[in-house]
């Protein structure tokens, strides 16, 4: 059974990683509910974000060429206060509530991208820091960056490859301040699963191989509309597991 599950999570992954390379963000949102089977919150996140930045570090070895820097310079600082903030709160919050966090923001930072895209409201230069450290903050916290990040950068970045190529490199950057975090406090948790992580971090990279024959092939919009629609999803599973472990059902 348990071979059967490493199997099944490796093929989700693939996919997962393949289509996050075109929507430059929702690898975490998509893997992490799978991880949970496998472990609590707090381990699961941690080996998500292991298994996430070695995504993006393959993924910004293909595209950086694309990389627009400036863009990094913009969000750089913000985004690595943020991550460090929000990965040692991380540690400190208990499961179920962490588990409520993770689905509110699954919900609200969808809905705040989203509602930007029908409104055209341009999000000024200025608040690229404050995008930033919510940015970083998220991803520290739960592990959840993307659509936060998704709602600043889009707009700056219409290019779709250079969008994919920049994400990667601010998503890596909050992945590396993060993981030596939570080793910190989940160490010896997160080297138990010494067969789970190899087997994911293969397949991670194997989909940002097909994910880039994707790139230029699928229409962004369609993708991530796809994955909004899931983050929402997985964000009401959450809520749910959540408040009822907390006794409100």
């Amino acid at each position: 059974m348990e071979l059967v599950l490493i199997v099944v999570s490796m093929v989700i992954t693939l996919l997962a990683a393949a289509l996050t390379v075109p929507a430059g963000f929702g690898l975490a949102t998509m893997l992490t509910p799978v991880v949970l089977f496998w472990l609590p919150p707090h381990e699961a996140i941690a080996v998500v974000a292991i298994i996430h930045g070695a995504h993006n570090a393959w993924k910004f070895k293909l595209l950086k060429a694309s990389v627009d820097f400036s863009a990094v310079k913009r969000y750089g600082w913000a985004l690595i206060i943020g991550a460090i903030i929000g990965a040692v709160l991380h540690s400190y919050i208990p499961s179920d509530p962490l588990l409520l966090v993770i689905g509110i923001a699954l919900i609200i930072l969808p809905i705040l991208s989203v509602t930007e895209k029908w409104t055209k409201i341009r999000l000024p230069d200025t608040e690229d820091r404050i995008g930033g450290f919510g940015s970083g903050f998220f991803g520290g916290l739960t592990g959840h960056q993307g659509a936060l990040r998704a709602m600043f950068l889009q707009k700056r970045l219409p290019d779709k490859v250079a969008y994919a190529a920049t994400a990667s490199v601010l998503a890596l950057a909050v992945d590396l301040t993060r993981i030596p975090i939570y080793i910190m406090f989940e160490g010896s948790e997160i080297l138990d699963e010494f067969i789970l992580i190899p087997c994911l971090v293969i397949s991670a990279i194997l989909g940002v191989n097909l994910g880039k024959r994707w790139l230029t092939k699928w229409k962004q919009s369609v993708i991530s509309t796809g994955i909004l629609i899931a983050i929402v999803a997985s964000g009401v599973m959450y809520i749910v597991e959540a408040t009822n472990n907390l006794g409100y059902w």
